[in-house]
């Protein structure tokens, strides 16, 4: 068993619940940063749109990447899929996410619903952590070349992966667990959180950061502005 199997609740805290979106949002300034411009991160072209901004997070969260990178054994590397997300993809991505659910539950109620659709795609209320730049989707690779194993595609919710897309899911081989074990020890020792039904989603300064740490408020608000 991988050293995070143990740490992530059978039944998570789901983002969309309230004590998570009642947390207080500080607002703090801080520079957006191209991914693209730090050592020992590589970019995937999945998530790719014509600004670029994809590759975009919070000056905090890059940093912190660069260090979880630096720290990676030799011969891997960090392979972001998405960092900033507009909040009107967040609003498509969560519409469309729930008419999906919407027809596998019937006659769930909406509020259920939309609570169950946020072990995927964070309610486009608020501040969603990746239209605030504070979550980047990645996974490991080798240096230069493919992705590891890691039980699921990044990406591949709970219903495709029959919630093998949990970060403590015990239902992928054990190279797959090992593999999540590197990418946790290597983002964890930076400070980062991960969303536990989300095994590529990592996030600092958050709501679900600051539930995670136990901070008082989370610190960024929509990464709004020209940059």
């Amino acid at each position: 068993m991988t050293e995070h199997a143990h740490t992530q609740p059978d039944t998570p805290v789901l983002i969309g619940e309230e004590v998570v979106t009642q947390i207080p949002v500080l607002a703090v300034e801080e520079e957006m940063v191209d991914l693209a411009a730090v050592p020992r991160l590589a970019i995937d072209s999945r998530m790719a749109e014509p600004t670029g901004r994809f590759r975009f997070v919070r000056e905090s969260v890059a940093a912190r990447l660069a260090d979880a990178a630096a720290s990676l054994p030799a011969g891997l590397t960090l392979l972001v899929v998405e960092g900033y997300r507009s909040p009107l993809l967040q609003r498509q991505i969560f519409e469309k996410h729930l008419d999906e659910l919407r027809n596998m539950h019937e006659p769930m109620p909406p509020e259920e619903l939309a609570i169950l659709a946020s072990r995927f795609v964070a309610p486009p209320t608020g501040v969603p952590p990746h239209c605030s730049g504070a979550a980047v989707d990645l996974t490991l690779a080798q240096e230069g070349g493919p992705e590891l194993e890691m039980g699921t595609e990044v990406n591949e919710g709970p219903e495709e992966s029959d919630r093998r897309c949990y970060s403590a899911s015990l239902d992928i081989p054990e190279h797959c667990r090992r593999n999540r074990g590197v990418l946790f020890k290597a983002l964890h020792g930076q400070g980062l959180v991960n969303y536990p039904t989300e095994w590529w989603h990592w996030s600092f300064g958050d709501r679900y950061w600051a539930l995670q740490t136990g901070a008082p408020a989370a610190l960024y608000g929509l990464a709004d502005g020209d940059w």
